[in-house]
């Protein structure tokens, strides 16, 4: 016997503000970007929203450009433009594009999409950490931008209230030497089993890091950030010394709190990251050496 399913409305407005109204008038519609995410649930029936607002022709959405001294990324901004356009300007988040699906889903995917979704795993989400950007959210009352390390609360949720959107995301482009790696059970097309991204920020002397995949939501390694930051020969650009790079790795495996699951388990999780974070400091850091991404 077949159950009939609920009837779902579907709004496509074509205009910020009519998105707004729309997202006001229906908070309980599934915002829908590229829909990678959205139409695998839908598909699966793991969700049946009683309305999709499908935000594919607001004008602006998918634009990028400098405002106020930061590259403001428009959430409808595909992966793959990410990577033709920006990576330059953001090569940490480029990196992450260049590992999200196929091209199909990268031409589709989209970093607000991925935001929107609040996944641990997300792929863009490490490197936007690193990068210590802003998501800027807007409805009908205002707009408002939060640091995106607290923009994730948990597993599939956000600060997001229920008649806001996500607007765009807001980085220092040109800070340093970036780099991401994940982990997966396969080369393509896979859902990482951890993932950590990096930044060094020579102007500043800081470093920023992101791990994903290996705790509730996405986060940062303060003491590793903090380890490097203090002990990195900047000026001087000297080698960078083996057991500043393996001290680094076991701080960021230390601020990962994983969990045993299918793709991998907790101790597999904490040593991956302590391999990922140990290479991308000597890759990043011989980049700095050669005088490449300094800001």
């Amino acid at each position: 016997m077949v159950v009939p399913q609920p009837e779902m409305e579907f709004l496509q407005p074509e205009s910020w503000a009519e998105a707004l109204a729309a997202r006001a008038a229906y908070p309980e519609a599934l915002p829908v970007a590229g829909g990678t995410d959205v139409m695998v649930e839908l598909n699966f029936a793991r969700r049946r929203p009683p309305a999709l607002l499908d935000l594919g022709r607001v004008a602006g959405l998918a634009d990028w450009g400098i405002e106020d001294g930061l590259l403001r990324l428009g959430a409808g901004v595909p992966y793959r433009r990410i990577v033709s356009e920006l990576a330059g300007r953001v090569p940490g988040l480029a990196m992450a594009a260049r590992t999200v699906g196929s091209a199909q889903i990268r031409n589709r995917g989209t970093v607000g999409g991925n935001l929107g979704s609040a996944s641990p795993a997300g792929d863009a989400l490490p490197p936007l950490l690193a990068a210590g950007a802003l998501v800027e959210l807007a409805s009908v009352r205002g707009v408002r931008r939060v640091p995106v390390a607290g923009f994730c609360t948990g597993p599939k949720r956000s600060v997001l209230a229920p008649d806001e959107l996500i607007a765009a995301v807001l980085l220092p482009p040109d800070g340093g030497p970036e780099q991401f790696a994940k982990v997966g059970t396969r080369n393509a097309m896979v859902i990482a089993v951890c993932s950590f991204a990096l930044a060094l920020r020579p102007a500043s002397r800081t470093v920023g890091t992101g791990i994903g995949s290996a705790a509730p939501t996405p986060v940062r390694a303060p003491a590793a950030e903090e380890l490097l930051a203090a002990e990195l020969p900047w000026a001087a650009r000297a080698a960078l010394p083996e057991p500043l790079a393996r001290r680094f790795g076991e701080l960021v495996a230390a601020a990962a709190s994983p969990i045993d699951d299918v793709r991998g388990t907790a101790a597999y999780r904490r040593h991956a990251l302590g391999v990922l974070a140990r290479r991308a400091v000597q890759r990043a850091w011989a980049e700095h050496r050669r005088g490449g991404g300094d800001g």
